[in-house]
This record gives C-alpha cells, structure tokens and sequence, in this order.
C-alpha cells in the first residue's frame, strides 16, 4: 500500500507539468498527501518543503542538500554516488541488487527514485 502511495505522487507530479501553481496529491482516500510544485519542490501535505528534483537528475531535501542522482539510465545513486537502485524503461522499480520492489510506469524516472528511495 505504501508504494502505491508513492505511485499517487509520482503520477500526480508527472501530471503537474508547467502549471504555476501546486499540483494536490491525494491518497486512495481522497486525503490530501502533498503537493507539487512546477519547479520540482514537493511539499508535504501542511506545504512543508520535503524535497527538491532538479532537472539534471540531482535529488535535495528539503534543505537543497544533495541527497541522490539519478543518471539517464535508470540507475539511482545516494548522496555520496554509491548505486542503491535502478528503474528500468518500462517502468520496473529495482533495488541495488536487481529486485524488483515495484512498478511506475509512465512516470519520470527522478520523481520515481524521490518516491522509492528518498521520500
């Protein structure tokens, strides 16, 4: 149920697009999660910033520390580039050792590892 959750946000955040406000993100309960930000912030449900995905692929908390990577090929690296997971073109989410803890396809690949790794 957890990653589903993280499904929600990453596909709501995809859906978010150019628009200058908030996107809401709400869970399976209509319950309001978060909201996402045009500029790549995420915010937790009370708009406290909890992330940051910039468009080179870097991950930052809420702080703008760096805390992940995620490079053109899928593979999602922490803070200090050591591999802790991979997504594959088809949407497969996988852990550093190649198993799959879940799916989303059709979602970009950074807010993918935000949601998986780091959220």
């Amino acid at each position: 149920m957890k990653h589903l959750l993280y499904i929600i946000i990453a596909t709501a955040a995809l859906l978010a697009g150019t628009e200058a406000f908030a996107q809401k993100l709400t869970g399976s309960n209509y319950a309001t999660v978060g909201y996402v930000k045009s500029d790549g912030t995420i915010q937790d449900s009370s708009y406290r910033t909890i992330g940051h995905i910039k468009s080179d692929g870097t991950i930052q908390d809420g702080s703008y520390r760096t805390i992940g990577h995620v490079k053109s090929d899928g593979t999602v690296q922490d803070g200090s580039y050591r591999t802790i997971g991979h997504i594959k073109s088809d949407g497969t989410v996988q852990d550093g050792s190649y198993r799959t803890i879940g799916h989303a396809s059709g979602v970009k690949k950074e807010w993918a590892a935000f949601c998986f790794f780091f959220f």
